[in-house]
């Protein structure tokens, strides 16, 4: 019962910041991202905005979550909110402009998509730093992921369509994985990578991929 009852402050915690801003904003956009760190795929940004008072259960950062909490928790958001943006940059454009770049690019084609849906944010709330340029007010948090409903929300949609992105690459590429591994560094990753050399969709610029390509493994999959 005590668990029960912890977690049901926790959760409505995560509505405190965004409640306390209302009369000041009526539309606040949380925005988080998912992929910066794989070697390979695409990086996913989301932008949501919640209506005033809602209620989802269980809601947490995506990271503290099943896939199977994740994907139930994906419909619920998109039935429940107000509006959700989603902006993805590909391998290649991170290995041109960063990564970095890519995700601030992202993140403003999240929030352009709001727009175009009709709504506008008054207020943005970002996990991490802020994003340069915004032309609308932000705040910046540390670890918003896990203290926003709105950003926990845009972490959760965010993570499940790069899932599902990298699930279909596997079928593309068969036979490294992604599906599994997400394009993340792992053990079995590097394996195959050294064994079958990198495909279009790994970040040329992100170790171990930049040194296997300069000792001259392409693979077939790149070089057809």
């Amino acid at each position: 019962m005590k668990s029960h009852v912890a977690e049901a402050t926790r959760v409505n915690k995560m509505y405190e910041w965004e409640d306390l801003r209302r009369s000041r904003a009526r539309y606040i956009a949380g925005v988080d991202e998912a992929g910066r760190g794989p070697v390979a795929g695409p990086l996913v940004a989301a932008a949501v905005i919640l209506p005033a008072h809602p209620r989802i259960p269980d809601l947490n950062d995506s990271k503290q979550l099943t896939q199977k909490a994740r994907e139930r928790l994906f419909d619920y958001i998109l039935e429940t909110s107000l509006a959700v943006g989603v902006g993805i940059r590909s391998a290649g454009f991170i290995d041109e402009f960063g990564i970095v770049a890519a995700t601030f690019s992202a993140m403003k084609s999240a929030l352009q998509m709001l727009e175009l849906k009709g709504y506008k944010p008054n207020l943005v709330v970002v996990d991490g730093c802020p994003i340069p340029g915004l032309e609308v007010d932000q705040e910046a948090l540390i670890k918003a992921d896990s203290r926003v409903a709105s950003v926990a929300c845009a972490s959760i949609i965010a993570k499940v369509i790069r899932d599902k992105i990298m699930a279909e690459f596997e079928k593309v590429y068969p036979g490294y994985g992604f599906a599994k591994h997400k394009g993340y560094c792992t053990k079995e990753h590097v394996e195959l990578l050294r064994q079958k050399g990198p495909c279009p969709i790994h970040r040329r610029s992100f170790e171990p991929v930049r040194t296997l390509l300069a000792d001259g493994l392409t693979g077939n999959a790149l070089t057809s």
